[in-house]
């Protein structure tokens, strides 16, 4: 079992609280390729009946069809969903679309008071799931840093875009993962720190989904007849073929292990979904 809350994330959960009073909608902003592991279950408690939108980020690098189950699972539950990458000028007309669709009622409620404001909106999500990268993109500026290690926003900001305003929060985790899975499908996709993990026990993880769901893309990536039960035999079979020899012709398994997690970061293996609904 995996546990922190960092003082910023215990001040987020109280920003996200005390504005969501004066939000019209909120994004829930989830990595498509882990959307269970990567939502926080206090965003259900917190963001209760208020408008919600789940965007389903870096959906360009995961399975499509996998995607689509997504999409009914959630719609299953009540929530409307959008897959996006956040890079994407289209998906941020998506979203804008959708936008105005679930929040008609709110908009008409707002005309016929007189109220020519924008609507307001805030996005949530745990660290590094993409929020700067979907600001800047509806923004078409540099507001929001970016970055590709976790925690890069820390603190509030309202942010015009011609869409909608838009209130940014730093990324919150929870307070402890009671399932191993969570903590390591965070760990494969960056939400937290590599340092936290060992990289081979990570990348077992990885081939072991890999292994089951994509057997062709293993095969085809790293140039194997056949990948066998046997996740540590593969990764030496992996380490051979990328070359990751050591004195004596040993194969580096820590350096084998870290060029699949790069990869599958990358795209490079293939697209790739690591859960899918239950």
């Amino acid at each position: 079992m995996y546990q922190w809350y960092p003082g910023h994330m215990a001040k987020t959960k109280r920003l996200i609280e005390e504005n969501l009073k004066i939000v019209d909608v909120v994004y829930e902003l989830l990595d498509a390729r882990i959307p269970k592991s990567s939502r926080n279950p206090l965003i259900d408690d917190l963001v209760k009946n208020k408008k919600r939108i789940i965007l389903l980020n870096k959906s360009d690098l995961a399975d499509l069809e996998v995607n689509k189950m997504w999409n009914d699972y959630f719609n299953l539950k009540g929530h409307v969903s959008l897959n996006i990458n956040s890079l994407d000028s289209r998906c941020i007309q998506s979203i804008y679309e959708l936008t105005l669709k679930e929040c008609s009622d709110i908009i008409d409620k707002k005309r016929q008071k007189g109220i020519k404001a924008k609507l307001r909106a805030m996005i949530v999500g745990i660290p590094n799931v993409g929020k700067s990268t979907l600001i800047n993109s509806l923004t078409k500026t540099k507001n929001a840093k970016t970055g590709n290690k976790p925690g890069v926003t820390k603190s509030k900001q309202w942010i015009k875009t011609p869409y909608f305003d838009l209130l940014d929060t730093p990324g919150i985790l929870w307070p402890k993962f009671e399932d191993e899975h969570v903590g390591i499908m965070l760990a494969l996709t960056s939400a937290i720190k590599d340092e936290l993990l060992n990289h081979e026990e990570l990348a077992y993880s990885l081939l072991d989904i890999l292994k089951i769901n994509y057997p062709e893309l293993l095969m085809k990536r790293y140039k194997l007849e056949d990948i066998g039960k046997d996740v540590f035999k593969l990764l030496t079979d992996i380490g051979k073929s990328r070359g990751c020899l050591s004195s004596g012709g040993i194969v580096d398994t820590e350096r084998a292990a870290k060029i699949i997690i790069d990869d599958f970061r990358a795209g490079k293996i293939g697209k790739i979904s690591l859960e899918r609904p239950d």
